[in-house]
């Protein structure tokens, strides 16, 4: 193959589309699946059984499909990274394999950004359209929903859920599931409100905006009631609101006793 640079290695087994191209000392392991147009521009390193999407391009240094840091699972050879199209996976970032936990399988979505020295731990599932800002980090079998935005050296504690369209700042550390459209921020990552500035650049009409803006303060500010009290009342309240019962829906997963849910700050 002529896009295959003649220092690259390259198991027998791989399956690598004609249209890829593979740069200078780039190591691809024999169960690899390297999709039509992907780019791996030098000293890319695809392990394990791992599949990169069309059209995504890989910087130098990157890792890809390395065993999970999750003690005894480090060598499963069902271990599975299944990475999306369109992505654009900048230099040292590492994306791990899964672990028997979730069936041997990290996923990454579509259309992402994977800024410098990001990390993407086993057993992960991260959405279309995500952006992590250099050095983010999110520990295993964390959940990032679509659009979703991690500042600068932000970290996300193992088991977390970042909702759709959630920003979190950078510097921030988040240990407790953050809302769909929530915002983020501090050192020990708080709740501040919604993304109001992402949702309206996304091509949310202002009225949509603040009648989520309105059941958020309803829902965490409001004076009535308990936090629950005020979430049962919010189902009949909003039900044909679908954004709303979006953000509903997953604060009751949260408190089904999945991980608490950050509320908001007083």
């Amino acid at each position: 193959m002529t896009n295959i640079h003649p220092t690259a290695v390259i198991e027998d087994g791989a399956q690598i589309a004609s249209s890829a191209k593979i740069g200078p000392f780039c190591v691809i392991s024999s169960k690899a699946k390297i999709m039509e147009n992907v780019q791996l521009i030098s000293n890319v390193t695809v392990m394990n059984d791992t599949t990169i999407g069309e059209g995504t391009i890989v910087f130098p240094g990157a890792v890809l499909g390395g065993g999970p840091q999750d003690h005894g699972n480090e060598f499963q050879p069902e271990a599975k990274l299944i990475i999306g199209k369109n992505n654009i996976i900048r230099e040292n970032v590492t994306m791990q394999c899964g672990t028997p936990k979730e069936h041997f399988t990290t996923t990454v979505g579509d259309n992402g950004m994977f800024m410098v020295n990001c990390h993407v731990a086993h057993d992960c599932v991260v959405g279309n359209n995500v952006i992590m800002t250099n050095n983010a980090v999110i520990g295993g079998h964390v959940r990032v929903g679509d659009g979703a935005i991690l500042g600068g050296n932000s970290a996300v504690h193992q088991f977390c859920r970042i909702g759709r369209k959630a920003m979190i700042g950078g510097l921030s550390g988040v240990d407790r599931d953050v809302i769909p459209f929530g915002i983020v921020t501090g050192e020990r990552g708080k709740l501040r409100g919604l993304n109001v500035i992402g949702l309206k650049r996304s091509g949310f009409e202002e009225a949509t905006v603040k009648s989520i803006t309105r059941a958020f303060m309803f829902i965490f500010k409001g004076k009535n009631g308990t936090f629950v009290e005020r979430l049962a009342e919010a189902h009949e309240k909003y039900k044909d609101d679908a954004m709303i019962m979006e953000m509903i829906a997953f604060i009751d997963e949260a408190l089904k006793g999945r991980r608490n849910i950050m509320t908001a700050e007083m």
